[in-house]
């Protein structure tokens, strides 16, 4: 069975972060951080704030909190305020951000699922109107049932899945287009199940969806790796696979093409910041996430959080999410989904 177009393209991308990724960063004598082969040191940012838009534990707060402490425990940042602006898979905080014109001390942390939420509830705030900052992390996303689940493995699932799809929901928490949505789409193709069948059940934010999950309300969910791993080591779910090429280190569960289903997905999260800010706070943000990127606590981050790192910049982050924007709309198109 052949890889997926997406599949390919995460594959491509991947690879393009690794060759796009900044060197390490260092402390002076005056206790300012430097990347090295930076021809200038990241001015200390003052009176940031991170929307997240959507809601307290989901994948993009964990993200965005992590870089908050991480660029003020690195000396890059003062006092950060994060705040959630949840609503409508993250169109709700981009419209937000879309009217804070010129504010060059408010960046919104956003990912895959924005691309697809804005398409697919066609919201008059698009990515292109932000000003964009960095990609940062890819993560794989897992299978996911509750302990007591009859499918006690993925063949289980399949099969049950395959028979009568209308009566295994699988829930996520993204919008159409987004990464919970289109991994059982692009797995129900894999093992040759019309996706126009598959009964997808939307919910706003990580929380929502095992609260879901853990009360039987769907046969599966599918989610960022991040969103289920104190859940998995408590026992309280069973993660059946993941969609990385390889294993997922503290998670008890083998990729999807290990277990005969040709499929690799990765979701990613990055930074955008307010439209029409100036060149000098454009360059301010970009240098201190670069910055960032370069760090012992940001590396001790991706490494507990099993982020992988996909560090782009700038105006290259800029290219991808314009790429992306016109993946997502393609990938439905292929599914039969728009």
């Amino acid at each position: 069975m052949r890889m997926t177009s997406l599949a390919r393209a995460a594959a491509v991308t991947a690879a393009a972060a690794l060759a796009l990724s900044a060197c390490g960063v260092s402390k002076t004598d005056d206790g300012a951080t430097s990347g090295s082969g930076s021809s200038a040191s990241a001015e200390k940012l003052s009176g940031l704030r991170i929307m997240v838009p959507n809601s307290p534990g989901s994948g993009y707060d964990q993200t965005a909190r992590a870089v908050s402490a991480d660029l003020q425990s690195s000396g890059l940042s003062g006092s950060i305020e994060v705040f959630n602006q949840a609503g409508a898979g993250g169109t709700v905080g981009l419209a937000r951000l879309v009217n804070e014109k010129g504010k060059g001390d408010l960046l919104m942390q956003m990912g895959l699922g924005v691309v697809g939420a804005s398409y697919s509830n066609k919201s008059e705030a698009k990515l292109t109107d932000t000003t964009p900052i960095a990609k940062l992390i890819e993560e794989s996303e897992a299978i996911v049932v509750a302990k007591d689940s009859p499918y006690k493995t993925l063949d289980d699932l399949v099969n049950a899945w395959k028979a009568n799809p209308g009566a295994v929901p699988v829930g996520g928490a993204s919008n159409v287009g987004g990464p919970d949505h289109l991994t059982p789409m692009l797995l129900a193709k894999a093992v040759g199940l019309d996706a126009k069948k598959v009964n997808y059940v939307s919910y706003d934010g990580g929380g929502e969806l095992m609260t879901a999950v853990l009360g039987k309300k769907l046969g599966f969910a599918a989610t960022g790796v991040s969103e289920v791993v104190k859940q998995a080591e408590s026992g309280a779910v069973r993660v059946l696979a993941v969609t990385s090429d390889k294993a997922v280190e503290g998670l008890d569960a083998k990729p999807l093409k290990d277990q005969g289903v040709d499929m690799v997905f990765t979701n990613w999260r990055g930074l955008v910041a307010a439209p029409n800010i100036s060149e000098a706070d454009k360059k301010k943000l970009v240098d201190a996430v670069t910055a960032l990127h370069g760090t012992e606590e940001w590396k001790k981050t991706l490494a507990e959080k099993g982020w992988g790192d996909a560090f782009v910049p700038g105006d290259e982050f800029e290219t991808f999410l314009t790429s992306e924007s016109d993946r997502v709309a393609g990938v439905l198109k292929e599914l039969g989904l728009s």
